[in-house]
């Protein structure tokens, strides 16, 4: 390519043709072919110069320089000229100064075997890394969308999809279970991440991810691919089981049928191409307890209990319909729960009513003993919804006597008796902090009760430090998933009614200071 005799306008020629072959700049085969006429120049006159080397665009004329910087006083004289010295060098420019370089021109190079070769592996190497660039650029606007590609290996699991202009991965964690894909198959996965690194780029793949679920109706679904069906959110069993919640802009147009397709057409398309995957297609509704009702079909909700603040929902059912909510293997609500983004606990209105009986004792109880009352008045202050004492020690005489069957005198004595047993409370719980070893560090912490410094205490948690290194979860509690069942995991706090973002604030604030400290 680069030997002495090629014609200079055949030059840009063959840089013309590669440019379009490849689909790559031109002007970038331009200078990595620069670049290998300057590695040449060095070999023939001298690694200490400072060479360029350039191809005229319009004439693909070559010209080698060396290149002489103008300094005051000469160190490398390889390098460096005087100013005096670059007059007699360039008599025509008489607007020389000390800074600017001025360029000797050298004579041209025939190119040897190996400098030739040498040439040929720097432009091939320069050709490689503007296709791997374009090929990143390409496949990083397709990140989001459904790829097609023929299955070209499989290595430890791994299946490698020719995609034509690269390769993409599908992980074995990103497959179908139980699917059977052979090397020749033709195949559609979903582009979740394109990476760049030193060796190249990475397109990752999946059949598994929710949201190829997504875009499976997106292709199927004109109303979705126009934007009159919205996909509010999706949660999958890859190979087994999805649900799928949709929305429609347009009040006259079912979003669910829209899905379905006539007698089933389009969700069946769907269907096949997850291997038989069941799709529930879920109706949205801002109203969440109808949503959940929805979302656990086909079991009969009876009651929703909400919880915004730490995103838990208790759904009550009946013994016959709790099999269809939790469904095999807890699959049914393992779906619901990640669809509509809420942990759902479940139980029977038989565990409700027990749950409330045995709530309804422990306040009564509590408020009997420290108030030294009979068991008649526990209850009926329970029944008014006090949950503690605080609430009775800070209420006022007021309040308490509009109770039917509870007099001044003995509303007085109530906010009386609950103080005093605050008071002896604060005293024990300061006495047990001090037995248990508790750190003053952790004591001031702001938003730390005496109740669940005990706790914590007991859980040999003492010290700031030790405190700052938990996590939102070990305090106040949540579920995890061990060999597919929905496992409670119990928090240390867990009995203060702490909310996740409340857990989150003490632990970030335990860090600010153990890290200032």
């Amino acid at each position: 390519m680069l030997n002495r005799g090629l014609d200079k306008q055949e030059l840009l020629r063959i840089v013309e043709a590669v440019a379009n072959e490849k689909s790559i700049d031109k002007e970038l085969i331009l200078n990595s072919m620069e670049t290998a006429i300057q590695r040449a120049a060095y070999s023939k006159f001298g690694f200490e110069n400072a060479i360029e080397a350039t191809i005229n665009r319009e004439d693909g004329t070559i010209k080698i320089q060396k290149v002489l910087e103008i300094v005051e006083n000469v160190e490398d004289p390889v390098k460096q000229i005087t100013l005096e010295q670059a007059g007699n060098l360039d008599k025509k420019n008489k607007n020389l100064k000390v800074g600017d370089k001025i360029y000797e021109e050298l004579p041209q190079i025939d190119f040897g075997r190996i400098a030739a070769q040498s040439a040929k592996q720097v432009i091939s190497q320069k050709v490689r890394e503007a296709e791997k660039n374009r090929q990143f650029e390409d496949f990083k606007d397709k990140q989001g969308q459904i790829l097609s590609g023929i299955i070209k290996r499989t290595e430890y699991g791994n299946v490698i999809i020719d995609l034509g202009r690269a390769e993409g991965i599908i992980r074995k964690e990103e497959l179908i279970q139980r699917e059977v894909l052979k090397n020749g198959d033709r195949v559609k996965a979903y582009c979740f991440d394109v990476k760049q690194d030193t060796k190249g780029h990475q397109i990752f793949l999946s059949r598994a991810h929710p949201q190829f679920l997504a875009r499976l109706f997106f292709q199927e679904v004109p109303e979705i691919y126009e934007g009159v069906i919205e996909i509010k959110s999706v949660s999958r069993d890859p190979g087994s089981r999805a649900k799928i919640c949709v929305n429609s802009k347009d009040a006259s147009l079912d979003p669910v049928g829209a899905c379905v397709g006539m007698r089933g057409s389009r969700v069946q398309t769907v269907v096949n191409e997850l291997q038989g995957e069941k799709i529930d297609i879920i109706k949205w509704t801002e109203d969440l307890p109808t949503l959940v009702a929805e979302s656990l079909s086909p079991a009969e909700i009876q009651k929703v209990l909400i919880d915004e603040e730490n995103k838990r929902i208790e759904v009550i059912l009946s013994e016959e319909n709790l099999s269809k909510a939790i469904g095999r293997r807890g699959q049914n609500v393992r779906l619901a729960s990640k669809l509509i983004n809420y942990e759902i606990d479940i139980l029977t209105d038989s565990e409700d009513s027990e749950r409330r009986q045995k709530e309804f004792k422990e306040r009564t109880d509590l408020l009997v003993k420290a108030l030294e009352v009979d068991e008649t008045l526990g209850q009926l202050l329970v029944s008014e919804n006090f949950q503690n004492i605080e609430e009775i020690a800070q209420s006022n005489v007021d309040d308490l006597s509009k109770i039917e069957g509870i007099e001044e005198s003995t509303a007085k004595e109530l906010i009386d008796r609950g103080k005093e047993y605050l008071i002896k409370e604060k005293q024990q719980i300061s006495e047990k902090l001090k037995k248990l070893g508790v750190e003053d560090s952790l004591t001031k912490l702001d938003g730390m009760s005496q109740g669940m410094l005990v706790v914590l205490g007991e859980k040999n948690i003492k010290k700031l430090k030790d405190f700052a290194e938990l996590s939102s979860d070990e305090l106040v509690g949540g579920m995890d998933e061990i060999k597919g069942k929905r496992i409670k995991i119990d928090g240390y706090l867990e009995e203060f009614n702490l909310s996740k973002e409340e857990a989150d604030n003490l632990i970030m604030n335990a860090r600010k200071i153990v890290f200032t400290d």
